[in-house]
């Protein structure tokens, strides 16, 4: 059968509460006037891939838990006003939520709620059956209950993806995805040396590309056995907000794989979407195009 869906994104769907402050860490003091002011809006890590992909114009569907709450309706509307094909399983739990904190140059800390799950949520192995048939392509957002479908998304024949943020290198709960997947994606905030955390992630799982973003310092890629430092792109605008900017490298970088790029100007295409994710201010949520992602890779690589 032919697909009917480019990347099938599970989980990650959520709310995020903005709350910008004077610097990070954040200034002990009795109390601080916020200003732009406190914004609450949808908009977590599953829905930024999916929204990045779907404005590229790749066929996108987003599967997770979500609870019949505020929130819930926030995420639910999120994807209707952009079109993006939405699988919401009740959420025991709720749906899930954070309060970012947003300095003044864009870095940002995020406050997740730990009681939007619980241990024993689980997608409907079915749905993830069903909705993998369809797909030609699953990136896996590491938010609870994903890893349990990722047996099931390997015996459907989809090729997979993930993005482990700021792992370590050695919190256990990170390497189910990191094993299962054939491309990664990790931050490397928290990498001692993210080459040799490439290295290791290729040499003992699935993966036969695996990148590591770096912010203002670019990104690394791992394929067919070199490294490459892939610079960062110049941001069309100034930086405001680095919230979901490696979800907007990781959509760019899918949608230049699933269009038969090689995994360079894979890379190069995301380093120009995450680039503009950070012009994008926290309170709302925007992707890239696919004329401004060409437009953008071009002057890259002119100036390169």
């Amino acid at each position: 059968m032919t697909a009917e869906i480019d990347v099938l994104v599970l989980g990650g769907a959520g709310v995020d509460t903005i709350v910008h402050v004077p610097e990070l860490p954040v200034p002990l003091a009795d109390s601080h006037m916020i200003q732009p002011g406190i914004v609450t809006r949808a908009g977590q890590s599953g829905d930024f891939v999916a929204l990045g992909t779907s404005a590229l114009g790749l066929r996108t569907h987003h599967l997770d838990l979500i609870g019949e709450d505020h929130e819930g309706d926030l995420v639910r509307a999120l994807h209707r006003d952009h079109g993006i094909a939405l699988t919401a399983v009740p959420g025991p739990c709720g749906t899930k939520r954070a309060v970012n904190l947003v300095g003044p140059d864009g870095g940002r800390l995020s406050l997740y709620d730990a009681t939007r799950w619980a241990e024993t949520d689980r997608l409907p192995e079915e749905t993830v059956r069903g909705l993998a048939a369809r797909s030609r392509h699953a990136h896996v957002v590491i938010t609870q209950p994903c890893a349990q479908a990722l047996p099931v998304l390997r015996e459907a024949g989809v090729t997979i993806s993930t993005d482990l943020h700021d792992w370590d290198g050695a919190n256990p709960y990170h390497e189910a995805f990191a094993l299962a997947a054939d491309v990664v994606f990790v931050s490397a905030a928290a990498l001692t040396d993210p080459g040799a955390a490439l290295r290791a992630i290729v040499a003992r799982g699935r993966a036969e590309v695996a990148v590591a973003t770096a912010g203002a310092e670019g990104a690394y890629l791992l394929a067919d056995g070199e490294l490459t430092h892939v610079p960062a792109a110049e941001p069309p605008a100034p930086v405001v907000d680095s919230n979901g900017a490696g979800d907007a490298f990781a959509a760019a970088f899918l949608h230049g794989l699933l269009g038969g790029e090689p995994p360079l100007r894979c890379a190069r295409l995301g380093a120009v979407a995450g680039a503009y994710a950070c012009t994008v201010p926290s309170t709302r949520v925007a992707a890239i195009g696919p004329e401004e992602l060409l437009a953008g890779a071009a002057a890259t690589l002119s100036g390169a």
